[in-house]
């Protein structure tokens, strides 16, 4: 438990599980997963459909205008024939049906007779009865000109699936499981089938567990031990010249994967398609008004519209013509990730134009692993970078990470084609996110309460407040920093306390604290601890305070006025003493493991003690080691002694505060400090006849300042004992004489 409360452990641990709960996704497809995946392959393509490439592709389109022109569908079977003698007329490379003739026609003249005859008329029939049969017609025109027909494998149909046109032969070992069975198929009529050139499988690969979107197209399929190639793949065969496609098998090249083979690749004449395991491509669909498109009113009739029989032999001269319908009521469209409804036929005409013009897009084999380890590295980079980041900073890591692998797998498909989602990555890298940063945010909540509760009886409530915001500017292990430490004490306390009940002492103690330690709150202090009547305090931890030592000064005077306002309203008026020093100190929860207490130790700590406790012999309420007046302003300060204190060799030099920036700006003020110094020089000289003078004419600028009754008096502390003693010291000095090693400095003999 003492780890989770680490803020990176946590984060780490919280937001790496978060991460790999979402990871392990990928080991175990899921239909949320496949479908975000699906939707960003859709959102490729809306980005950047596939341009056209200007391969002879054109769309035969029967569409309202035409049936609205011709009459009712399905037209006669001879208008059909006329179709494909008009296109063989005008030199086109193949005719391709995604139409298919599965009944005979009901508008053949043969169908009449067929009619009258069993209703007992007798009809005469011409010697050659074929030409009263309209579906023999347009097998006569097939005959003429390559044509594809299409039909479709379906576990629907009663008819039997047609024998297929091409061959086939294999590379290696195609899996047992593209091979289907029991298929039957809706077909063209069998002597349609029999006279064209091919038969292609209409079907493309929906997702319809999905949504319906018509993304990719088997190549081949199988059934029953025979290869079906699909609508495309037999165009393109027919129009080669090819007598087979072969398919190829990765064990071909000596590639497996844990032991099974994929399908890789289908060829057909000069031309290779890889695939994927299941022998399908992706189908990068084009937008839907760039492909070349004519209409059967248009070839039909071209005296009705304006385009010409050049324009008109142009279009469509050593093209491959798809003909189908965009007419609604024939229920061909499709849905595409670029359009809702698409005529199905335009959607064959995409697989063709990017076959022949090698506009393939495909998920390579290995992208899968990509997504994996390009999601768990992002984790783990947020993970590691997220403990020393703010909070802004780890949303901005996320989005720049996020956007960096969005822009990175688009790249790979705007420049090679490949397919990779971005899903995985996101969605392990907003997991590790929140995973973190919920972490973070208990961490900091438990912090918060903990500082909140450790050190609310030490600072202020904005200090703990401040604190509990930001618990990391904490460090509660031990850490030397460098403070300004203060001790007071009341001066003769024993003496006060034996003329006291315990009632009565505890409300003197607690009347004298209570100021002193708001006093000392509100300069940004923290309390140490108290001692009996004793307080020790500190500053600059453990917030940083750049001016401790100015606000521990302040704080000097604002506890003397505190303590005037106590005596007057006090039958026992008390003194205290005061000592400061500024030095470096060992800070941070010191004690037991079962108690403890947020502490400073170190010899700054001492030498604040024993200048505190020099305080009753000089006759002041507070004196100040030099080290904490280093580079303070704004005070009316003395120097007092340069002391020996016990505990320490080397000597330091004590100051007093006398008051605030007002004072030391006074001509009093000025008078006393002049006489002052002189004295104090004099003295470390060893000139005691110069000091005697100085100390006679500070004792009197000291006692101008302070008022010569009790009318007058101000604020001024009182001199009187401190020149008392130096009276004393001097006359000495000059009874005994000065010593040889004289240095002027005060060695205590009490602490």
């Amino acid at each position: 438990m003492r780890l989770l409360r680490n803020k990176f452990v946590s984060v780490w641990l919280f937001g790496l599980l978060a991460a790999l709960a979402v990871w392990s996704m990928a080991f175990w497809p899921s239909k949320p997963l496949t479908t975000l995946d699906t939707l960003a392959f859709d959102s490729y393509q809306r980005l950047k459909p596939r341009a056209w490439s200007g391969s002879d592709v054109v769309v035969l389109d029967i569409d309202e205008a035409s049936i609205r022109r011709v009459g009712q569908w399905p037209w006669p079977r001879t208008v059909i024939a006329d179709v494909v003698l008009r296109l063989q007329e005008l030199g086109v490379a193949a005719v391709v049906f995604d139409v298919i003739f599965s009944e005979a026609d009901r508008t053949s003249p043969l169908r009449a007779v067929e009619g009258l005859t069993q209703a007992g008329a007798q009809v005469s029939l011409p010697a050659k009865t074929d030409i009263l049969d309209n579906d023999r017609v347009l097998a006569d025109a097939f005959s003429n000109v390559a044509v594809v027909t299409g039909m479709r494998l379906s576990s629907s149909s009663d008819q039997a699936a047609p024998a297929p046109k091409a061959g086939h032969a294999v590379s290696g070992t195609v899996p047992e499981r593209l091979m289907g069975k029991g298929l039957n198929a809706v077909r063209n009529l069998p002597i349609l089938d029999a006279a064209a050139t091919g038969i292609g499988d209409v079907n493309y690969d929906p997702e319809e567990q999905l949504d319906a979107v018509v993304r990719r197209v088997r190549l081949v399929i199988g059934n029953d031990g025979k290869w079906y190639p699909s609508l495309a793949m037999e165009t393109l065969r027919v129009v080669q010249g090819a007598g087979a496609f072969i398919l190829k098998a990765s064990d071909a090249s000596g590639e497996t994967a844990g032991g099974e083979t994929d399908l890789v690749a289908v060829k057909v004449g000069a031309l290779e398609v890889p695939t994927d395991a299941d022998g399908a491509i992706t189908i990068w669909h084009s937008s839907p008004d760039v492909k070349p498109t004519i209409t059967m009113r248009q070839l039909l009739y071209p005296d009705e519209n304006d385009l010409s029989d050049d324009a008109l032999e142009k279009a469509v001269a050593n093209h491959i013509v798809l003909i189908g319908t965009s007419a609604a009521g024939l229920l061909d469209l499709r849905a595409t990730p670029l359009a809702p409804l698409v005529p199905g036929v335009t959607i064959h005409a995409d697989i063709l134009d990017q076959i022949i013009s090698g506009q393939l897009i495909a998920q390579p084999d290995y992208g899968p692993g990509v997504e994996r380890l390009v999601a768990i590295f992002l984790a783990l980079i947020l993970l590691c970078a997220m403990p020393f980041l703010p909070p802004l900073g780890d949303g901005l890591a996320a989005l720049v990470m996020g956007t960096g692998t969005v822009l990175s797998f688009w790249y790979a498909f705007d420049v090679h084609g490949l397919l990779f989602s971005p899903v995985l990555p996101l969605l392990t890298l907003a997991a590790a996110y929140i995973g973190g940063v919920a972490a973070d945010l208990l961490v900091t909540e438990r912090q918060g309460r903990f500082v909140r509760t450790a050190f609310s009886h030490y600072l202020a409530p904005s200090l703990v407040e401040q604190l509990a915001q930001n618990p990391d500017s904490l460090k509660l292990g031990g850490e030397e920093k460098e403070l300004t430490i203060l001790f007071c004490d009341i001066r003769g306390f024993t003496t006060l306390s034996e003329g006291l009940d315990p009632t009565a002492l505890t409300e003197l103690l607690n009347d004298f604290l209570t100021p002193m330690t708001d006093a000392l709150l509100k300069r940004g202090a923290t309390i140490d601890k108290y001692m009996g009547d004793a307080i020790m305090a500190f500053w600059n931890a453990p917030l940083d305070t750049p001016d401790h030592r100015t606000k521990a000064c302040a704080s000097l005077l604002t506890m003397r006025s505190e303590l005037a306002i106590m005596n007057q309203a006090s039958a026992r008026p008390i003194e205290i003493g005061i000592g400061l020093n500024t030095g470096a100190c060992c800070v941070g929860n010191l004690g037991s493991s079962q108690r403890f207490n947020y502490s400073a130790i170190g010899d700054a700590v001492n030498v604040a003690s024993r200048v505190e406790g020099q305080t009753k012999l000089y006759g002041l309420d507070n004196l100040v080691a030099e080290e904490t007046l280093e580079n303070v302003t704004g005070f009316a300060t003395l120097e007092i002694d340069t002391l020996g204190v016990i505990g320490r060799d080397q000597p330091l030099t004590v100051h007093t505060v006398l008051g605030d920036a007002a004072l030391s700006k006074s001509p009093a003020f000025n008078t006393l400090s002049q006489s002052h110094t002189r004295m104090i020089n004099a003295w470390r000289s060893g000139d005691m006849e110069e000091a005697l003078i100085a100390m006679s004419q500070a004792s009197s600028a000291a006692a101008d300042a302070r008022g010569t009754t009790a009318e007058e008096a101000t604020d001024f502390p009182s001199l009187d004992k401190l020149y008392a003693l130096y009276a004393e010291r001097i006359d000495k000095m000059i009874q005994i004489g000065i010593p040889a090693d004289w240095d002027g400095v005060y060695r205590a003999t009490s602490k």
